[in-house]
């Protein structure tokens, strides 16, 4: 590769790109995204932050999109709901999205509070996959 950068300056360069990544979509990825090079292309590449989620998002540097946001915003409005992206882009800021909103959902969510009832009753759900029948 021609444009061999040392890791030492690819740090320093991604510590000064994250200055200007003030979004709130950028909490529902992990703080810091690793860099890769793709056919000869520099790309950072966000992991989605979701317990379970393996989910990555490539941002290509060499492109006149490459602070465009739209493709994490697809993935974390699939991945952790619109409520939860809304409750966030409320929040203004990426460090108040992931200390208010993120964390919350981190900590206390789970498949169980989804279906949780309301009254008396347990929540019983099964992981047996649906019949043809039961599919249609």
């Amino acid at each position: 590769m021609a444009h061999q950068i040392s890791v030492v300056n690819l740090i320093i360069i991604t510590e000064r790109l994250m200055k200007d990544w003030n979004s709130p979509i950028y909490a529902f990825f992990h703080p810091t995204p690793n860099i890769e090079y793709v056919e000869g292309r520099r790309c950072h590449v966000f992991m989605c932050a979701a317990k379970g989620c393996k989910h990555c998002v490539r941002r290509f540097l060499d492109k006149g999109d490459a602070k465009s946001t739209s493709n994490m915003t697809k993935h974390v409005r699939s991945c952790w709901g619109e409520v939860a992206l809304e409750s966030a882009c409320d929040a203004k800021t990426a460090d108040a999205a992931r200390n208010g909103v993120v964390n919350h959902i981190l900590k206390i969510g789970s498949i169980t509070s989804s279906f949780e009832r309301k009254g008396n009753g347990k929540v019983t759900y099964s992981h047996r996959q649906h019949t043809k029948t039961e599919t249609r």
